[in-house]
């Protein structure tokens, strides 16, 4: 009897797999958003902003430090949206939810 011998794969790959079989890979392709949010939005907006969570229906919750700031960044939404969600098959932040407070 002959054993076959599997070819190695790459760390990426086999957590990639686990995730997806273990039905988590949405939701950490989603918080990946958090982590990624000062590139995504430039150091203006990240200064006056704190992503506070992602929820399983997608709604991205952000702290704005003023009323004003929640105010510009509500009518910047659909370009923010884009912004977030360019290049992702998976992990798509289906709405912002601004919330003002420190």
């Amino acid at each position: 009897m002959t054993r076959r011998i599997a070819k190695p794969s790459r760390v990426s790959e086999v957590l990639a797999g686990y995730m997806k079989r273990a039905g988590i890979a949405e939701r950490v392709a989603q918080a990946g958003v958090l982590a990624e949010w000062p590139g995504l939005v430039g150091e203006r907006m990240a200064a006056a902003t704190d992503p506070v969570e992602i929820r399983a229906d997608g709604v991205l919750v952000v702290r704005v430090r003023s009323a004003p700031w929640a105010q510009e960044l509500s009518m910047m939404t659909p370009q923010i949206m884009a912004r977030l969600n360019a290049g992702r098959k998976t992990g798509r932040v289906a709405r912002i939810h601004w919330v003002v407070g420190r």
